[in-house]
């Protein structure tokens, strides 16, 4: 009598099938301080791994699925969305990645490699899926994917896929010892750019923000129960060329409350230079509006 399929052993076989096929995109970063970063092979010539996990490096060496190793330069990074990119000197095959949209419960296979070409695999599932969001550095990323699943420190950076095989993203290590995944769709649109220009220009106050409450007798003029004080201002930013000094508090840009410090982020995208935003705060023991000119930030 032939034996029934046993639905876990139907299960693995598709969980290694999608792994094998996916394999080609997984590849490491050899380090001086540690051993390897994970990465993932994003084009023939190009990788992609963790901005946050990686040294101030500009050569490298990558080691590929098939254990071969390739030069390569760092071409770019941007802190405030943790996306780094790594350009080959040598191109190689690199498999497509077919973007998936997370769902919550759904399986999901997180690769690395141990630096020297051999794979390495873990299998959890999306714990969670939030919506676009605005990292404290001021970098948008698309979704929210939090992953139930542990890794170890040199499989950050590498790829994870659902079970049927489609790329979420890049894998990499949240607050609170959290495993989120960079979506797919924000590795697609900061890549070309950091390949083209090696950073990514981002709108800039020149304030240090701190939240506080808003003192009681001004709550009502004020509208909001909490804003941002200014700890500290850059003598040549734009904040301080409108007149705001330390010890005001922001109450809102462009009508958006800054109860939340990732409200006023939002404000200081790549699109927001040389923009005038109104900044309503309570400055001298008045509320009032000032008008701010968005310049770019400086590099650290």
């Amino acid at each position: 009598m032939a034996q029934e399929p046993n639905l876990f052993d139907a299960l693995s076989d598709v969980l290694v099938t999608r792994f094998a096929a996916a394999r080609g995109s997984v590849a490491a970063l050899r380090l001086p301080e540690r051993a390897h970063l994970g990465a993932v092979l994003w084009r023939d010539d190009v990788l992609v791994t963790s901005e946050q996990s990686l040294p101030d490096l500009e050569a490298l060496e990558a080691v590929l699925a098939d254990g071969s190793c390739v030069a390569g330069k760092l071409a770019g990074r941007d802190p405030a969305t943790n996306v780094a990119v790594v350009r080959l000197d040598k191109a190689v095959r690199a498999p497509t990645l077919a973007a998936s949209v997370p769902q919550v419960g759904a399986l999901v296979i997180a690769a690395g490699s141990d630096g020297g070409g051999r794979p390495s695999a873990r299998l959890g599932m999306v714990n969670a899926v939030g919506p676009e969001w605005h990292s404290m550095r001021g970098g948008r990323i698309e979704a929210r994917i939090q992953l139930d699943i542990r890794l170890a420190a040199s499989e950050e950076g590498g790829p994870a896929f659902d079970a049927a095989g489609g790329w979420l993203g890049m894998t990499t290590f949240g607050p609170r010892g959290q495993i989120l995944v960079i979506p797919g769709a924000t590795v697609e649109r900061m890549a070309p750019a950091l390949l083209a220009a090696g950073h990514v220009a981002r709108g800039w106050l020149g304030v240090a923000l701190r939240p506080v409450a808003v003192p009681d007798e001004l709550r009502e003029a004020a509208g909001e129960a909490t804003g941002l004080m200014v700890m500290s201002l850059s003598p040549d930013g734009p904040a301080a060329k409108a007149g705001v000094v330390p010890g005001d508090i922001v109450l809102s840009v462009d009508g958006t409350s800054a109860r939340r410090l990732r409200n006023v982020l939002a404000h200081l995208g790549s699109d927001s230079l040389g923009k005038m935003v109104s900044l309503r705060l309570i400055h001298g023991g008045a509320v009032i509006a000032v008008e701010v000119t968005i310049t770019e930030r400086p590099e650290a």
